[in-house]
């Protein structure tokens, strides 16, 4: 990898004139242009992969802005589609997600019964294989336009969680990436009693523990573990359960390697990644449930680099910090202490979910660069020194 900092353009919420020049429409516009979609051959089929959400989940990206994207691909000569898993798809029109809002068809990645994929070898701690997504591996050209926000597996679901995760059927998704934590010893049964493990379940605050007592197996669910520690205080004495950084860590370093498999499907230039810094929540869009934001609205982001971008994401939100006033008040060992150096995503899920290791990680495969150049279009510095039109707004009725 050459020293060269990738390009990642930056359109903010913040207007700098009342008018349409300035708006947050127009920097997605522009962004989309300095993106250059020019590499898009005619004809290429475009897999614009999105989360559509899920039940009453709508902070997804609206669909005024899918349109604008996809409008683009269309200009430049591809042939889009949005895709997304079988359920989202189907039930996307309750989020106002249809071929006539959207602008192109709505597929789902790995066909209409999840089973239309490529077999993709893995070999990583206790994943051997997954199953891409048939419809995604065989697009030409790569839009993975994100919704940037919270995620209590990894701490953050960006444009790496969008195809890590989005890109496989559902039986990989749930089964591996979800369960990859498992692949490390936490617990020792032989030091254990049965009475000692169900002391253990009682104590978790977040219900992440549970114990079958005919198998005596004692089971933690990672995704919802926000590392209180409150199981390990009650060991103390007993030291037969662990709670260790690799149990969290691995759903990162696997979504980076399963993000890879599917980039490598594509060629370089035709490849484009656009994340949306609004509405962003603690929690992934695919609870099915809205939620309070809990970071203020930043901007959108784009870039022909997925480390980029995500590196970038991840410093405006640090930036801006939590709004703490919106943190659910059901989210318990929130880490609200100015002396620790945490990520505001890290704040809310724990320390060990860090979500920068998903970056590190991905840049140590070779997929990008977390040295960037933050370019502004449209700054409200900018904008505030061009001459609005004197008309600026509809005053009468019109047609057009």
């Amino acid at each position: 990898m050459s020293g060269k900092k990738a390009d990642v353009y930056f359109g903010s919420v913040q207007h700098g004139a009342r008018a349409r020049f300035a708006s947050f429409a127009r920097k997605v516009d522009v962004i989309l242009e300095r993106l250059d979609f020019s590499t898009i051959d005619r004809g290429d089929k475009v897999a614009v992969k999105m989360h559509l959400g899920f039940r009453e989940g709508y902070q997804t990206v609206p669909v005024f802005f899918v349109r604008r994207v996809v409008q683009a691909v269309r200009k430049a000569g591809g042939v889009p589609f949005i895709t997304d898993n079988p359920t989202s798809v189907y039930n996307a029109v309750e989020r106002g997600y249809t071929s006539e809002t959207c602008g192109c068809p709505l597929i789902p990645v790995a066909g209409v019964k999840d089973r239309y994929t490529y077999t993709t070898e893995f070999g990583f701690l206790n994943v051997e294989s997954m199953e891409m997504g048939g419809v995604l591996h065989d697009a030409d050209v790569l839009v993975d336009l994100t919704h940037v926000k919270g995620h209590n597996s990894c701490g953050f679901g960006g444009a790496i969680k969008n195809i890590a995760l989005g890109g496989y059927q559902a039986h990989s998704r749930w089964n591996k990436i979800h369960r990859v934590g498992q692949a490390f010893d936490y617990w020792d049964g032989d030091k254990c009693t049965p009475e000692h493990a169900k002391e253990l379940v009682e104590v978790c605050p977040q219900n992440c523990i549970s114990y079958d007592e005919k198998e005596h197996k004692l089971t933690v669910s990672f995704d919802m573990c926000n590392q209180c520690m409150e199981c390990v205080k009650a060991d103390r004495d007993v030291g037969c359960i662990q709670i260790r950084p690799e149990s969290f860590s691995a759903f990162q370093e696997l979504m980076a390697l399963s993000a890879k498999k599917v980039l490598d499907t594509f060629n370089d230039d035709k490849r484009f990644f656009i994340s949306f810094l609004i509405d962003i929540t603690a929690y992934c869009d695919c609870w099915g449930f809205g939620q309070p934001p809990v970071v203020r609205d930043i901007g959108v982001l784009g870039s022909r680099d997925i480390v980029a971008i995500e590196q970038a994401s991840l410093d405006l939100i640090a930036k801006a910090g939590l709004m703490t006033e919106m943190i659910p008040p059901f989210m318990k060992n929130v880490d609200l202490d100015p002396s620790a150096d945490l990520h505001p995503f890290a704040r809310l899920h724990g320390p060990m979910k860090d979500p920068y290791i998903v970056v590190r990680a991905a840049e140590r495969l070779g997929m990008g660069s977390s040295s960037y150049e933050l370019v502004e279009v449209l700054s409200p510095e900018e904008t505030m020194k061009m001459k609005a039109p004197e008309r600026v707004r509809e005053t009468e009725p019109s047609f057009y």
